[in-house]
């Protein structure tokens, strides 16, 4: 299943995504639910409460698609330093000199979050916010959206709590980053989360070794699979959840690998004009200019 948020003529609504991608067909869903996008329907399904009916389908040329989730409930949990390849590109970097022992080889996730409010869609413009940094970056990410509340799950039933996937973009701000020697408000800023296409169902895509690619302007950034990770799915959600409680529709970004724009010499920040594509194989593609 594909669960898509999008704006058809003034309203928005969700729906599922046809296997050819040609159609959306819409749940019934008040004006105030279909706001949190697939949300609601995730809830549902956990609580195991019916779904609501159907509309006709929907030409997916008529549409625009909105961020999956619009409006997460929580903070977008997020895992940095997730790729062996990408920690040496933070250690040769002047971020890695600002952090420290913080580029070294983690022994543990670690973990940071981004506001939900960071959060846009596919097309959305990412703002360049020009006088707050000059080190714009990209991170191509999978990331995990929980379908089924659990606190101290274990490694073994992890993926019992996942109800699916989607794209994230976790747009970064290096130099405010250094600053601050922490990663939330450099990851925080206004659009600094582009997510999408859509969300993907568990069931149809092996998150073990799902394929990333990010391009810039055409150029390939990244290319890489989840099978590099250095902490995969299953350890992420048991450390995450050793303390918090998970709850459905919880998202968590599961890291970058090598090629962001930091990791060049000299470096490639983004710049206004510029277009960021990241595809995910088995989800789709999410591209977004900056503005």
């Amino acid at each position: 299943m594909k669960l898509a948020t999008f704006q058809y003529q003034t309203k928005c609504y969700v729906g599922v995504v046809s296997t050819d991608l040609q159609t959306i067909t819409p749940y019934q869903l008040s004006d105030a639910q279909a706001a949190f996008g697939a949300l609601p329907i995730i809830e549902m399904m956990a609580d195991g409460k019916e779904l609501p009916s159907q509309g006709a389908p929907i030409p997916m040329k008529d549409v625009c698609l909105l961020a999956p989730i619009p409006k997460p409930r929580r903070n977008i949990f997020c895992v940095g330093k997730n790729y062996l390849d990408h920690i040496q590109e933070i250690k040769d970097s002047k971020l890695g000199e600002a952090q420290g022992s913080m580029a070294n080889l983690p022994k543990h996730p670690v973990v940071f979050s981004k506001v939900p409010e960071a959060v846009v869609g596919q097309g959305v413009g990412i703002d360049s916010h020009p006088g707050a940094t000059q080190e714009l970056d990209y991170e191509a990410e999978l990331a995990v959206v929980i379908g089924k509340q659990g606190k101290s799950i274990k490694k073994a039933d992890a993926m019992k709590h996942i109800w699916g996937y989607t794209i994230i973009n976790d747009v970064s701000a290096r130099d405010v980053q250094a600053k601050h020697v922490q990663f939330h408000i450099g990851k925080s800023f206004d659009t600094f989360c582009p997510m999408g296409p859509w969300l993907v169902s568990a069931d149809e895509l092996d998150s073990s070794k799902a394929a990333i690619k990010c391009w810039v302007n055409d150029e390939l950034r990244q290319n890489a699979t989840t099978q590099l990770l250095i902490f995969d799915i299953p350890t992420i959600i048991e450390n995450l959840s050793a303390g918090i409680t998970l709850y459905p529709g919880d998202v968590i970004a599961t890291g970058t690998p090598s090629g962001v724009g930091m990791g060049f010499k000299p470096p490639k920040f983004l710049k206004k004009g510029d277009k960021v594509k990241i595809e995910i194989a088995g989800i789709g593609t999410l591209e977004n200019p900056v503005i």
